[in-house]
């Protein structure tokens, strides 16, 4: 059964803080294998002119994913999480994440649209430090495939 077009537009509370640590982005920067200095050394990421050690560019997924659990968990939407897939992720910067950070995520589900079958539902999480100020946008587009015919 197709998600409902009217839940476009639909926003959930922001999230509790997340707080950045530099541990937490060295495990990142390790797990995918970049070895930016910027990542772990706080001299190295003071001589490019931030505060403290900075996250890779794709760390926000991490709190992102869990603030879209909102939408997925939603009752009311219906989607069936067992037949989604991660289709796309994008993120656009004002400025990078950064150890010490104490970031909230809210998410509105900006697009739902049917494609052979397959729901198609993009997901925005606006990244805001303890400040309020904006950090970091994400993009997430999930795919809920549809059933086969044999109900499956």
């Amino acid at each position: 059964m197709a998600l409902d077009p009217s839940f476009i537009g639909r926003s959930y509370p922001p999230t509790e803080p997340y707080e950045v640590g530099r541990e937490k982005i060295r495990e990142f920067a390790t797990a995918i294998g970049d070895a930016n200095p910027a990542y772990t050394d706080p001299e190295a990421a003071k001589a490019l002119g931030h505060p403290d050690v900075i996250a890779p560019p794709t760390f926000p997924f991490v709190i992102t994913y869990r603030a879209a659990g909102q939408v997925v968990e939603d009752p009311e939407l219906g989607l069936d999480f067992s037949r989604v897939v991660h289709g796309d992720q994008k993120f656009v910067y004002t400025r990078p994440v950064r150890a010490g950070d104490r970031l909230s995520v809210a998410v509105t589900i900006d697009n739902i649209k049917s494609l052979a079958g397959n729901d198609v539902l993009t997901v925005r999480g606006e990244v805001t430090d303890g400040t309020g100020e904006h950090v970091v946008t994400s993009v997430m587009t999930l795919v809920a495939r549809a059933a086969d015919e044999a109900g499956e």
